[in-house]
């Protein structure tokens, strides 16, 4: 049995990683379309208080664990990489999206 909790416990331990891409926009403002994007406001709203989340194309806004990390990317696009969790993502990395998608030849 003790096998067996550990073989879960590691298991859980490897999840894998995935990309999510939206904009980081502050949780209060996250319902109003007119905001995504808006640069000034999500850093002013999440200065004053409130969390920054990922508003994603299909309008999902996702909670973010480490706020020091994505606050500086307020207003921007961005790929964040972590693990989903509910609807809170563990945070590993985030990157502003340029858009460019790899190929051979550089972005396509």
């Amino acid at each position: 049995m003790k096998r067996l909790i550990t073989l879960f416990a590691l298991a859980s331990s490897f999840s894998i990683a995935a990309d999510f891409t939206g904009y980081i926009i502050d949780e209060s403002c996250s319902t109003k379309p007119a905001m995504k994007g808006n640069e000034a406001c999500a850093k002013k709203c999440i200065k004053g208080g409130s969390a920054a989340v990922l508003l994603t194309a299909d309008g999902k806004v996702l909670k973010l664990d480490d706020q020091a990390k994505v606050s500086e990317h307020a207003g921007h696009k961005v790929v964040v990489t972590g693990n989903l969790n509910g609807e809170t993502i563990k945070v590993e990395a985030i990157r502003v999206d340029s858009g460019c998608v790899p190929g051979p030849t550089g972005c396509q």
